[in-house]
């Protein structure tokens, strides 16, 4: 008995699938980790919802800048919890916002020195702008890389061990040109279209920034510091649990929260708030950001005010009514 195929219909539009809440982001994320398409260098060692969540900054980052989920994972990383945009993810991000007249990247050699530059204008202001980034500069900053070994730690027999003489694949030796014509990018593109980024900087600003602050931690003891303020109150998912100081039931209690859940119930909390005032009480009461430091999601902290800030966003109109 022949039994009838529905035939495959042609033709329609693609549409790329656009998270509306915190949940359908989160559901996002835990599909592309799950499925092996979170970037390495986004998500490194991470795994589960640790992975997911860098993932959901990430997604939620590129919203922000008009960015749709699975190009946000090609644009953005993630540096120590801080989102930020790779260098061409910068330029793309300027000029798919429609306010650009012109936009050049690239470099010139000028008395032995390279020169890297962006020179951009806007067709809404006609403000215009050019930024020079020299080798010297590079230099300066400990960018400029020329050598073409250098010692690093290789495997052998199973163990890592120093060795000299190794190929230098540090991008500013292999990629000189395009590295300095970024870095120019950056400097003039935030500047001129700062609307557009809302303070988003390059991967490369912010790994430096980054590493200037390892290097602070690691300096001497300063004197004994004031007394600490007393520990934030314990999230929403462990209070149901008393516990002694101390007990085993007060570490199991710890391990009740739920990163997913405590942000959903921020979302939820403030969706029934009425005005600003009540948005405002309801983020206190969760004290999201000591909260999530203290359960170690210190990178899930600017998913928190994205969640309020959309609230916000959403009561502005009826405010202005």
């Amino acid at each position: 008995m022949n039994q009838h195929v529905p035939a495959l219909s042609a033709g329609g539009n693609v549409l790329a699938i656009i998270p509306q809440t915190f949940e359908e982001t989160f559901r996002i994320a835990r599909a592309v980790v799950a499925a092996g398409l979170a970037p390495s260098s986004l998500v490194g060692k991470k795994t589960g919802d640790d992975a997911a969540s860098a993932v959901a900054v990430c997604i939620m980052s590129g919203a922000e800048l008009g960015l749709k989920p699975m190009v946000s994972l090609r644009s953005f990383t993630v540096i120590n919890g801080k989102p930020a945009l790779y260098g061409d993810g910068l330029i793309n991000v300027v000029r798919q916002s429609g306010k650009v007249a012109f936009l050049k990247t690239g470099h010139e050699m000028r008395d032995g020195q390279m020169i890297g530059f962006c020179h951009a204008k806007r067709n809404d202001t006609g403000e215009e702008s050019r930024v020079e980034f020299s080798q010297a500069e590079a230099e300066r900053a400990g960018l400029w890389d020329d050598r073409p070994t250098v010692r690093k730690k290789v495997w052998e027999n199973n163990q890592p061990v120093w060795k000299d003489g190794q190929p230098n694949d540090a991008p500013w030796y292999r990629f000189p040109q395009r590295m300095i014509a970024w870095r120019a990018a950056g400097y003039c593109l935030r500047e001129l279209f700062g609307d557009v980024l809302g303070g988003i900087r390059d991967e490369f600003e912010v790994r430096d920034i980054d590493e200037a602050e390892t290097m602070r931690d690691i300096t001497p003891a300063k004197p004994a510091q004031p007394p600490k303020p007393p520990a934030p109150p314990a999230p929403p998912a462990a209070k149901t649990i008393e516990a002694e100081p101390g007990s085993k039931t007060e570490a199991a209690a710890e391990e009740e929260f739920v990163l997913g859940d405590f942000l959903e119930q921020i979302e939820t909390s403030l969706a029934g708030a009425k005005d600003e005032v009540q948005v405002e009480e309801i983020w206190t009461d969760f004290d999201a950001p000591a909260v999530l430091e203290t359960n170690g999601h210190a990178d899930m902290i600017d998913a928190a005010y994205a969640i309020r800030d959309r609230r916000l966003a959403q009561l502005a109109p009826l405010a202005g009514g």
